[in-house]
């Protein structure tokens, strides 16, 4: 073994993502210390590192609503069990999943408050105030919050109990401006999952049936993992006027006749960082795109005669000028494990380019460098270390990108006949892509029979054609479905 191999077998191993991915997705949400399982049933504590990437998706996706001139709010985290019921179908999609307070201290509580499932209801009833004249409008709101949804069945980060996320809320003065900006935030999250989590997505519009409570249209993009389950990673809802009518949201408009506004909303979760896991991690555990890294490098000194005094100075000037550039480094110089230890550690947490310093490198004006994603190895020259990290790490990026893609391509199929639906349904297969008629039916019955629920219908699909793969009327759209988390 040379200073340079990497020391596995001291690493505790993590399940096969292909013999056992549920199995392989809970081992590296724990051992990465991404998050755990708290008392609470069904509640996660996300820990230190696994927030650090929450922090990152925040910071980048604050900055994009703020280009498109959103601002932060905050709202009670409780509601009143009057406000819930306003709107009808918004309460019928939610009942079954909330959580109830009706006890304050000790004493009953005149009215029950809910624990928010999300907003739409305390973010109208104010709206309702503040809103008055089409002068007042748009409003474009957003906040970041936890939320609570009773859930039978959880899974860290994917479906939890209590999660925390972002919600946009926002009024408009017509019905065409809610349009736009319904269709703008699901353009915005399909820019900033390929270009940030390098996870590719379908961007398109769901079906009634599976359309957000008391929406009229809701959007989503839905991403392919590893194992070839969709997931729903953002959704974007225009509510057309049905909140603003519930909760009396009306404006004098340009005419002097009131009238109600137009209102959207949309959000993102920490289901992103289970998306991340799963859309790029290998058996060796994360392997997380730089942009969203915690440690985005880590720096190995190699402890060869007097290192602390050789080695490290330079590992500590690399550091330095990594993070002069902006980018977030450690060096990792702890004395109890070697560095082999090391190298099978952070390849488990997922650090996208690991530098090794010995005093042979030094000697020769070099660094090694090893990427996490094809694991290539290669000298850097010291002198021009920073300029080689970060056309490094822009190839990482890009690469993670293509093989997420070429995954999604190599697992979608297109079929037209029903026992080739069932038969390319069978295991888990990816996206199948088939007419459908438009028919509540037809789409109850594939979800029963298949499992596969339709994912959405993409906004630059190609335009329907043939029969539905169901009942074979006439289709109305080339959908996509898979089996989903």
């Amino acid at each position: 073994m040379t200073d340079h191999d990497i020391d596995a077998g001291v690493v505790t191993q993590i399940a096969s993502r292909t013999h056992d991915f549920s199995r392989w997705y809970l081992d590296i949400v724990r051992k990465a210390e991404l998050a755990d399982y708290s008392p609470v049933k069904g509640c996660m504590v996300i820990r230190p590192y696994g927030y650090a990437i929450w922090e990152n998706l925040q910071r980048l996706l604050d900055a994009e609503f703020k280009k498109t001139g959103h601002v932060n709010a905050y709202f009670p985290l409780f509601i009143p069990r009057s406000l819930l019921l306003k709107e009808k179908d918004h309460v019928e999609g939610f009942a079954p999943q909330v959580a109830w307070v009706t006890r304050g201290g000790d004493e009953e509580l005149e009215e029950p408050l809910i624990v928010r499932p999300t907003s739409e209801a305390i973010i109208g009833t104010m709206y309702a105030k503040w809103i008055k004249s089409w002068r007042d409008l748009p409003v474009l709101i957003n906040q970041w919050c936890n939320v609570v949804r009773w859930e039978k069945v959880t899974r860290p980060f994917l479906r939890t109990t209590e999660f925390l996320w972002q919600e946009g809320h926002t009024a408009h003065e017509t019905a065409e401006e809610a349009q736009e900006e319904t269709l703008k935030i699901l353009a915005l999250y399909k820019a900033f999952a390929e270009r940030e989590m390098a996870m590719p997505v379908i961007a398109g519009v769901k079906s009634e049936s599976e359309k957000f409570a008391g929406a009229s249209r809701t959007y989503s993009i839905e991403a392919l993992m590893g194992d070839g389950r969709a997931l729903q990673a953002g959704t974007s809802h225009n509510l057309g006027q049905n909140f603003a009518k519930a909760f009396d949201i009306q404006f004098q408009g340009r005419d002097s006749a009131m009238q109600h506004a137009w209102t959207t909303s949309w959000g993102v979760s920490t289901r992103l960082i289970g998306a991340i896991i799963m859309t790029h991690g290998d058996d060796s555990g994360l392997v997380l795109p730089p942009a969203v890294a915690p440690v985005q490098v880590v720096i190995i000194p190699i402890p060869r005669g007097s290192w602390k005094e050789t080695v490290l100075p330079v590992c500590e000037r690399i550091q330095r000028d990594l993070t002069s550039a902006g980018l977030r480094v450690k060096v990792d110089a702890s004395e109890e494990n070697s560095p082999g230890w090391k190298y099978a550690e952070w390849e488990m947490r997922g650090v996208p380019l690991r530098l090794e310093v010995g005093p042979r490198d030094i000697a020769a004006g070099t660094v090694l460098s090893v990427r996490r994603d094809t694991r290539q190895k290669a000298p850097m020259p010291l002198d021009d270390v920073t300029t080689c990290v970060q056309d490094t790490l822009d190839a990482i990026q890009a690469n993670l990108l293509a093989r997420a893609l070429a995954h999604r391509e190599a697992h979608t199929s297109e079929v037209s006949s029903w026992s080739d639906f069932r038969s390319a349904m069978e295991g888990r297969p990816g996206f199948v892509i088939a007419g459908w008629c438009g028919g509540a039916e037809c789409e109850a019955a594939i979800k029963i029979e298949t499992q596969a629920t339709l994912r959405n219908i993409p906004l630059d699909g190609v335009p329907a054609s043939g029969s539905c793969v169901r009942c074979q009327e006439a289709s109305v759209a080339s959908a996509w479905f898979a089996k989903a988390y």
